[in-house]
């Protein structure tokens, strides 16, 4: 018997190997941007820079602005997609949909896209509202 061929032994690797694996490339995201963060102030101190151009080297790693000048909403865009996958797997169990069929996936895309139309909505109201005018 192979390991392989066997969907239940396949299916409980998948399910336990991946949630560690996302939890070690996280923190090696945290060390590396933490690491990223001290160089730069280091050379700020090194290079005895003043303070006004120190804060625009550092930012405000929670608000960071995008090429345009509008706010950047990476974590709000995730979250959004897997509230669409969450809320198309609801859909799909009360439905009784199985997850081999091909309107399970359908039913995820259309939830996912949903939540990234509900994400951009919320982007553009808030970029509408932090919008400074022109001088």
């Amino acid at each position: 018997m192979e390991i392989y061929n066997h969907p239940d032994i396949l299916v409980i690797i998948l399910a336990l190997g991946l949630p560690i694996i996302a939890v070690i490339l996280y923190f090696v995201s945290v060390i590396l941007k933490r690491k990223q963060r001290n160089e730069i102030q280091r050379l700020i101190i090194e290079k005895n820079i003043d303070p006004d151009t120190a804060k625009i080297l550092i930012g405000d790693p929670k608000r960071r602005m995008s090429e345009n000048g509008l706010y950047d909403f990476d974590t709000l865009r995730k979250a959004c997609i897997l509230i669409g996958v969450g809320l198309g797997a609801l859909i799909c169990k009360l439905a009784a949909i199985e997850g081999k069929s091909i309107y399970f996936w359908l039913v995820i895309a259309s939830c996912v896209g949903f939540g990234l139309l509900c994400a951009f909505i919320i982007e553009m109201q808030l970029n509408k509202k932090s919008k400074l005018p022109n001088l």
